[in-house]
């Protein structure tokens, strides 16, 4: 279980190398043996609220005074081919970083005492490689998008309706509730708070994407790999990454200021964007504030990504190509990013209902986020 994404690469490439795969799982079985004793002798002092106190506490902004709004289209929108160098200017490149286990914020790393001379090093290689795959187009970029009326249902439920038929029900995305303990003046939050009410009597709008940058990713890779050139290949394969987080947030702009078009004369540098200074989120099934990595099969569905734009998702719920981003958009300007935390199996048992799913299934799903009651 590798908990940050961006080693996912590094990690692999040392479990697949037999000269160093046997010393790292040895170091893996030590840290882990250090942890369970750790676990062991720690009193269980976290307390949760119940699940219906938990949706009591919800966040709800003043419905009444808010009007929702409505996107350039409904349905879907498909980019295909999308050019390259229109996204290099929203690559955060601090993470590429960390995929070879060289900690520091870019450019600062560059110069740094210790690794700024490994760094550089590293940063000159990939700009070539770079500067090779946009000249060739040996990597491609595709998304595709939508926008439908939403509601929230159910509490913690979004209901999704037909684009040219409002009232005929589409699919539903169901989310998490924090139920940790908070101020009096705090919120459990959770996803669905941040669209409309059914009760509020106008639909809301709530949309979704699936962008990839890895398109020929694997091919390339194969390539330097016959070569007996791994660092290429693993560059190649970090390189897509960083696209495609910069396709995902250069499209989320286009969504805010043209595509949605709420903040139509925003102004911000990409030092701000990475920072999140924008109204809106674009959160994803499986990170914090959306843990249970099932959802993506309604994105997916929604979306007919498959078809649209050739990306898959696996038994697992794991994107392929690798190099690819999806998740949800929301428009709220209350809406931000938050952590569910630990939820009791009170929760996972209603979001089992809600799904019509086996509760054993969501139990291993959601088993991180699982505390008492």
């Amino acid at each position: 279980y590798v908990p940050d994404a961006s080693r996912s690469v590094t990690v692999v490439s040392t479990l697949l190398n037999a000269d160093k795969k046997p010393g790292y799982t040895q170091e893996l079985r030590e840290e882990y043996s250090v942890i369970r004793e750790r676990i062991a002798k720690r009193s269980n002092k976290r307390v949760l609220l119940s699940y219906v106190e938990a949706n009591e506490n919800l966040f709800s902004p003043d419905w009444d005074a808010y009007s929702p709004p409505l996107p350039s289209f409904l349905g879907t929108r498909v980019f295909d081919d999308y050019p390259l160098e229109s996204l290099l200017d929203y690559i955060d490149w601090t993470p590429f970083f960390i995929t070879w286990s060289l900690a520091g914020k870019y450019p600062a790393i560059l110069k740094d005492g210790k690794v700024g001379a490994a760094a550089t090093e590293l940063f000159a290689d990939a700009q070539a490689l770079l500067k090779q795959i946009l000249a060739e187009k040996l990597l491609k970029a595709r998304a595709i998008i939508g926008f439908w009326p939403a509601n929230t249902v159910a509490c913690n439920d979004v209901q999704l309706y037909q684009a040219d038929e409002p009232d005929a029900a589409l699919t539903r995305l169901h989310f998490l509730r924090q139920q940790i303990p908070k101020d009096v003046d705090l919120d459990n939050l959770c996803l669905a708070d941040f669209v409309a009410p059914a009760t509020a009597g106008y639909r809301d709008y709530l949309g979704a994407f699936v962008v990839t940058a890895g398109i020929g990713a694997d091919k390339l890779a194969a390539h330097f790999e016959a070569e007996h050139n791994d660092y290429s290949a693993l560059l190649v394969k970090a390189l897509a990454d960083r696209l495609a987080e910069a396709f995902a947030e250069q499209l989320h702009k286009r969504v805010r200021m043209e595509l949605w078009g709420y903040e139509p004369a925003e102004n911000l540098s990409p030092g701000e964007l990475i920072k999140e200074k924008y109204r809106g989120i674009r959160p994803a099934p499986g990170y914090p504030a959306c843990p249970d990595h099932s959802e993506k099969a309604t994105v997916f569905e929604l979306l007919q990504a498959d078809a649209e734009i050739g990306v898959k998702l696996t038994e697992s719920f794991a994107m392929t190509p690798a190099a690819t981003v999806s998740g949800l958009y929301f428009s709220h300007p209350q809406s931000r990013y938050f952590s569910v935390g630990k939820i009791s199996t009170e929760q996972v048992k209603d979001l089992a209902i809600r799904k019509n799913t086996g509760l054993d299934e969501l139990t291993r799903l959601l088993s991180p986020n699982l505390g008492s009651l």
